[in-house]
């Protein structure tokens, strides 16, 4: 198993490599030629910059039993059906018995922002402490759970 994170822009990079290193999992950071990482832990994978060249990359290197860490439920999707598990850095787990609501819901939310409608959804709330508490157990439940199977 290896961690394979979409890198850019993601709030929890340092919480995934410190629970990697503990648990011994390798790391692979992607990221586009805008978000440039680096790492003392973690493999940084640097993609062109063209739309979704992130996404198809971490897609491509994907493997059955594999973790990934995305926003992307596109990406989820992608990676469900190749066998590997998902974690959104909310920490909610993508599932195959989940995703197909997840993508609705982002195809309801995209069609709210694109009407004119002063109704539509707002973006997410700044990320707080707690929210990487919950990400940080999260994961690694996860992780015990991919590892005790």
């Amino acid at each position: 198993m290896k961690i394979l994170v979409d890198a850019d822009a993601c709030p929890v990079v340092a919480i995934v490599e410190q629970i990697a290193e503990k648990y011994e999992i390798p790391v692979i950071l992607l990221c586009d030629t805008n978000h440039v990482l680096h790492s003392d832990y973690s493999e940084v994978k640097v993609v062109g910059a063209g739309a979704d060249a992130v996404d198809f990359a971490l897609v491509g290197l994907c493997r059955k039993d594999d973790l990934v860490v995305t926003q992307d439920y596109g990406v989820a999707a992608m990676i469900l059906g190749k066998g590997a598990y998902g974690i959104h850095q909310s920490g909610k787990w993508y599932t195959n018995e989940n995703i197909d609501r997840m993508l609705m819901e982002r195809h309801l939310s995209k069609k709210a922002r694109r009407s004119k409608s002063k109704h539509h959804l707002k973006g997410p709330a700044k990320r707080t402490a707690e929210d990487d508490k919950r990400f940080a157990e999260s994961l690694e439940h996860l992780i015990r759970n991919i590892k005790s199977e």
